[in-house]
């Protein structure tokens, strides 16, 4: 039985990537033969992009409204009115290898001026016994800082096995056995234990663990679900270099979207749920490494349509990629980006789970895959239809440009994508609507620059897009069809 399944998911491993590769490819090979069908391919591509993109800016708006007026609601007002709130307890689990202690303070500051009863709250530093003395050096001293602020401060040091994945998933399922262990000591039900997976340079907002109590609280089959508030790329900015700057922007704004998607909504990065879902799904798989999809299909693959992930309209702030030099940025940028990218992984993981799920409705599990896979697919494979699509059946296929369609289809794909580009000036405002609430009254005269920033964007995204999104994309899913595993590494950042 483990065979067969190990065979099938392989199998989906490798026809996820060739369905990547057929796409950007199709016009190539196709053009020569039917050239028809490939503009007709092209030109609905391009709309599904426009509206793809529509809908971005759509819920986008949407989502930074719902965040202004959560922002005026006095959340912990309203979840310490609600039955049981005196049983929760948050404990959340801060994941670092290396991280500098200036850079856990930040963190940690965000997590003591919660504005929180300070006796419900736990922290949890998810160490790497691999970083040896300096990480248990580390771990003390900030424990020593910040013992007197919350209801406790602990930390873990976890010892790589054989057959782990280094990275956040095995740390945080190391962590998260420890919480069991406590909470069976303390006689706490799990149901009752909010765990919030934490970046080691996440920036909560200082109500967000009163507005996850309160829905936690208000919710039905509030322990199925995962809460998440959308981790925007600010606190570094303009540490960053113009290129990436503008990486991250684009990255947030997407993320401000997801937010308001509901029905398709997948936690990201920074998130909270129950011990006890952590528990009946056996804490985060320890082989992988992208684990915040892939807790949610795990979740869903045991439990259903029940799982659903939360929004919780505020916004977490965290620190965009650098490096010692522009190259190094590039670099190192291209590298988180490849990571994110592994997350394809999870496709085939998906397919295998929920084929065999039948206690999941055969609706459920084809649009939740879909959901998945689409995400993942234009992921690398639409700045090369989008950008050089139009233009190769005419290469391939001379006679075609002399045919009404070879004739229009550049025409008719330039005005969709400059139909597209239109909606940048609503972006813009959105970001910096978004931005100008963590920008200090030094960074005020940088401001013109995010003006020049959107001036270039028509012209610099499609650049940014290749080689920072697509190419890293497109490496990790040619390295799962060829069963090469990446290597994780952690990214610097200011």
């Amino acid at each position: 039985m483990v065979r067969r399944v190990v065979t099938s998911q392989r199998f989906y491993e490798i026809l996820v990537p060739i369905v990547t590769w057929l796409i950007i490819t199709t016009p190539i090979w196709l053009s020569p033969f039917f050239p028809a069908l490939v503009a007709y391919f092209i030109i609905v591509f391009d709309v599904y992009f426009f509206y793809r993109t529509f809908k971005t800016v759509v819920l986008a708006t949407i989502s930074y409204m719902r965040i202004k007026q959560a922002n005026k609601i006095d959340w912990y007002k309203r979840a310490r009115f609600c039955a049981s709130f005196d049983k929760i307890n948050h404990v959340i689990i801060v994941t670092n290898y290396k991280e500098t202690k200036r850079k856990l303070r930040i963190t940690l500051d965000a997590i003591a001026k919660q504005r929180y009863a300070k006796n419900h709250i736990h922290i949890v530093l998810a160490m790497e016994e691999a970083e040896g003395s300096a990480a248990h050096d580390r771990a003390n001293k900030l424990i020593s800082e910040y013992k007197a602020s919350i209801a406790s401060i602990a930390a873990t040091f976890h010892l790589l096995k054989p057959g782990e994945e280094k990275g956040k998933a095995s740390n945080e399922t190391w962590a998260a056995r420890y919480i069991s262990r406590i909470a069976v000591k303390k006689k706490w039900d799990p149901k009752n234990i909010i765990v919030t997976s934490c970046d080691a340079d996440s920036v909560l907002d200082n109500q967000y663990l009163a507005c996850v109590t309160y829905q936690y609280l208000t919710y039905r089959d509030a322990q199925y679900k995962f809460y998440w508030a959308p981790l925007l790329l600010y606190s570094n900015y303009w540490k960053l270099n113009f290129f990436i700057r503008i990486q991250t922007t684009i990255s947030s704004i997407m993320r401000l979207a997801f937010l308001s998607e509901t029905s398709n909504l997948i936690q990201i990065s920074t998130y909270s749920m129950s011990l006890w879902l952590l528990e009946k799904v056996d804490y985060w798989d320890v082989d992988i490494i992208p684990e915040d999809w892939h807790i949610f299909l795990q979740a869903f693959v045991k439990f259903g349509s029940v799982v659903e992930t939360k929004p919780v309209y505020l916004i977490t702030t965290g620190d965009g990629v650098s490096g010692k030099n522009f190259v190094d940025s590039i670099r190192n940028r291209y590298e988180q980006e490849k990571r994110w990218a592994w997350g394809v992984t999870d496709i085939p993981y998906a397919i295998e789970q929920l084929i065999h799920a039948s206690h999941i409705s055969i609706v459920d599990r084809f649009f939740r895959i879909l959901s998945v896979l689409q995400t993942h697919i234009l992921w690398p494979s639409s700045f090369f239809v989008l950008t050089l699509g139009a233009t190769i059946p005419m290469f391939l296929n001379p006679y075609f440009k002399q045919t009404a369609l070879g004739y229009l289809l550049p025409k008719v794909a330039g005005s969709i994508l400059t139909l597209t580009t239109s909606f940048v000036l609503i972006i813009a405002i959105l970001d910096f609507q978004s931005k100008r609430h963590f920008l200090n009254k030094r960074e005020t005269p940088k401001v013109p620059l995010l003006m020049l920033q959107w001036i270039l964007f028509p012209i610099l995204s499609p650049i940014i897009s290749a080689f920072l999104s697509s190419l890293p994309a497109l490496e990790s899913h040619t390295r799962m069809l060829f069963g090469k595993k990446i290597d994780y590494k952690v990214t610097k950042k200011s």
